[in-house]
C-alpha cells in the first residue's frame, strides 16, 4: 500500500509545477458535461482551448479531467477557473492530505479515494480534486476509473434531481461516491480480517499474525484517510454560517451534513474493527501460550514417568558388591515387574488428577 508521505521542499520555485504520483503515462484528457433539467449535451476529448466554446453558464457544466501529467493544461484550465498556483499544485501533488479551502469565489476540495486490490491485501489510492465555482465544477483525476460512472448515467437519465440541481449538488454526488468507496473498501478489510479470526482458531503460525498487523495497518491508513475528510465536511457549516460564499445553495449543506454523518460513522466501524483485531491479536498469543502449555504439559508427564524408573535403574547400576537382590534367583523379572507397576500407578495417578 503506498502511504502519503510528506517530501522535502524541492529547491524549485514555487511556480514551477509537477506531478507526484504513479500514474506517469495516463494521457490527460477532458470530459464536459453540460446540462440542465431539460438538456444535456456532452462533450469528449476536448482541448483546453475548447473549453470556452463550450461551456453554457446558465446551466451546470461539469469538466473532468482523466490524467495529470500535463501540467500545462491543468494550470491552463485551473488559472481559467480562477484557482493560483497553490491550489493547482495541490491538485498535481498526491502526497497533500485531504483538505478544503474557499477563496472569495472558489471552493476547492481535495480528497484520497480507496479501494481495495484485488487478490492483494493492499489498498489502492488515488487523489481526486474539486474546484467549485458558480455554474461550473471542475474535478481531476489522477487516471481514468468508475467511479463516477453511475452519476454520469443518472445524468443521462435524468434520474433523480441531479438535473434540477446546480452545481454544488453535483460535489456532493461525487464525494458520497468516494465515501462509498471507503465504506467498499472497509467492508473488504472485515471479510479479511473474519476469514483470519476463524484460521486462528486452528492455525497459529507467525504467518497469520502477520496478517493480521497488516489489516491494522490499513484500517489505521483508512483512519487517518477519513479523519480530514470529516474535518473538511464539518468545515463547510462554517462557510454556512458566513453567509459569504453563495456556490452552495442553503437547501444542499443538509446534503453534506450527511457526508459528514457518513464519515463519523466509518470511524466508529473503524474503532470496532480495530478492537476486534486487539481481541484476535490476544486470542493468537493466548492460543500460542495455551498450545505451549500443553506441549510442556506432556513433556512433564513423559519425563515424570521415567524419573522413577531412572532411579531404580540408577540404584542397582551401582559398582557395590554386596547387593542382595543380585543374588536372588528372579531379582532381573522382580525388578522389571516393580518397574511396570510403577509406571501404571503414576498413570492411573496422573488419570485421575485430570493432568493429561
Amino acid at each position: 500500500m503506498r502511504k502519503i508521505k510528506y517530501k522535502k521542499g524541492r529547491k524549485v520555485q514555487p511556480s514551477v509545477l509537477e506531478y507526484t504520483g504513479i500514474h506517469k503515462d495516463t494521457v490527460t484528457e477532458l470530459q464536459l458535461f453540460v446540462y440542465n433539467v431539460d438538456d444535456i449535451t456532452e462533450f469528449h476529448q476536448i482541448t483546453d482551448k475548447e473549453i470556452n466554446d463550450h461551456l453554457d453558464f446558465n446551466k451546470v457544466n461539469w469538466l473532468n479531467v482523466h490524467g495529470l501529467n500535463d501540467t500545462d493544461i491543468i494550470q491552463s484550465i485551473g488559472t481559467r477557473f480562477g484557482a493560483d498556483n497553490f491550489i493547482i499544485g495541490d491538485i498535481l501533488n498526491t502526497t497533500k492530505r485531504t483538505k478544503l479551502e474557499e477563496y472569495s469565489d472558489v471552493l476547492f476540495f481535495n480528497v484520497k479515494s480507496l479501494l481495495p486490490m484485488k487478490s492483494s491485501d493492499n489498498i489502492s489510492i488515488e487523489q481526486i480534486s474539486f474546484i467549485l465555482k458558480d455554474h461550473v465544477l471542475l474535478s481531476f483525476q489522477e487516471k481514468r476509473s468508475d467511479f463516477f460512472l453511475h452519476i454520469r448515467e443518472r445524468i443521462r437519465a435524468n434520474s433523480g434531481i441531479v438535473r434540477s440541481k446546480k452545481a454544488d449538488f453535483l460535489l456532493y454526488l461525487l464525494l458520497d461516491a468516494i465515501i462509498e468507496n471507503f465504506y467498499i473498501t472497509l467492508e473488504s478489510e472485515e471479510d479479511k480480517i473474519d476469514n483470519l479470526i476463524n484460521l486462528i482458531k486452528i492455525n497459529t503460525k507467525p504467518e497469520t499474525l502477520e496478517h493480521l498487523e497488516k489489516h491494522r495497518d490499513n484500517l489505521n491508513f483508512l483512519k487517518r484517510s477519513i479523519i480530514p475528510l470529516r474535518d473538511s465536511l464539518y468545515s463547510i457549516k462554517t462557510i454556512k454560517d458566513d453567509n459569504v460564499f453563495n456556490s452552495i445553495e442553503q437547501e444542499n449543506y443538509s446534503f453534506f451534513s450527511r457526508l459528514h454523518q457518513k464519515c463519523l460513522e466509518l470511524l466508529e466501524q473503524i474503532e470496532s474493527d480495530l478492537s476486534t483485531l486487539d481481541s484476535a491479536s490476544n486470542y493468537f498469543f493466548s492460543a500460542q501460550n495455551h498450545k505451549m502449555n500443553e506441549v510442556m504439559k506432556t513433556l512433564t508427564v513423559v519425563s515424570m514417568f521415567f524419573l522413577p524408573l531412572t532411579f531404580i535403574v540408577g540404584v542397582y547400576g551401582m559398582n557395590f558388591r554386596n547387593f542382595p537382590e543380585l543374588e536372588w534367583e528372579n531379582g532381573y523379572f522382580i525388578i522389571w515387574g516393580v518397574m511396570i507397576l510403577t509406571v501404571i500407578f503414576m498413570f492411573a495417578y496422573f488419570k485421575i488428577k485430570k493432568w493429561f
